[in-house]
């Protein structure tokens, strides 16, 4: 058995249930898994503003506590410092943008907290719908949008059915150009490339003297392949995407409702025989 050190989290379908609560199970897990010297590292693509009281919750606000933060594109601590950082250039979002319009798929972009937000051919975000913890601000063009600002990433977000439809079209050059998955039924996000979960930890793991196979990641979406591929145990949720599923090296027998992310730790980490 690996000698687990870290434990990355994907929050939405995993550590998060339906409700975007912790269950008490869950807690009690992720406790006993840090009485063992488990560094327990939330590995989202949100930003850290859009999971509230999550960190004061489960006690994960030291300087040796470490969040990763837009799908890898930031590397910091608890506390708000930031190890290593990736963006988009002006350049990039103008060129995800000109394939996006056309396809009448709404154009978010995050800078920290801030999200500017610009309807496509009549199509609104809805990702004041998921995300309502950011500030949203209207635009009615892209120019509109700041200059002097990171560019953390770009989502799309509408009806599940729409979106996919609309994704079909998508060139194959974006997914040349970029890392473009789905994070969620009506999110589809769009990141520098070769920035992603397994980019964020591979430097957090530098930053920590360890390595891959001290990681168990967990996670349900496309957004958690990379990490669950990199990483020395992979565990994939009960409700994960198929992909997700064949990718990690174990899958839970629980959902995120029935405190998936408990059994792995109990299985994996907790358990006399590891």
């Amino acid at each position: 058995m690996a000698d687990i050190k870290i434990l990355a989290l994907d929050l939405d379908g995993t550590l998060f249930n339906s409700a975007k609560k912790v269950t008490a199970e869950n807690k009690a897990a992720l406790r006993a898994a840090r009485e063992k010297g488990v560094k327990i590292v939330i590995t989202t693509g949100r930003p850290l503003r859009a999971i509230g009281t999550l960190l004061e919750d489960l006690d994960l606000v030291s300087d040796d506590d470490y969040s990763i933060t837009f799908n890898g594109g930031l590397v910091q601590r608890n506390t708000g410092e930031i190890l290593d950082k990736s963006a988009l250039t002006r350049q990039q979002l103008k060129q995800i943008h000109a394939i996006l319009e056309p396809l009448a798929l709404p154009f978010d972009v995050l800078s920290e907290g801030i999200v500017y937000s610009l309807p496509s051919r009549g199509v609104s975000s809805r990702y004041h719908e998921a995300n309502p913890l950011l500030d949203f601000v209207e635009v009615e063009d892209f120019e509109e949008i700041p200059l002097d600002i990171p560019y953390n990433k770009v989502v799309t977000v509408t009806d599940e059915d729409y979106l996919d439809q609309q994704l079909q079209l998508l060139p194959a050059s974006l997914y040349q150009d970029f890392e473009a998955f789905k994070s969620r039924e009506i999110i589809f996000e769009i990141m520098p490339k070769g920035v992603h979960k397994a980019f964020g930890l591979d430097l957090l793991t530098q930053h920590l003297g360890l390595s891959a196979s001290n990681v168990m990641a967990m996670g349900d979406e496309a957004n958690d392949l990379s990490m669950l591929k990199w990483a020395g145990l992979g565990v994939a949720m009960a409700n994960g995407v198929d992909i997700a599923k064949e990718t990690a090296n174990a899958v839970t027998s629980r959902t995120n409702d029935q405190s998936g992310v408990a059994e792995a730790i109990e299985k994996y980490i907790l358990s006399e025989e590891n």
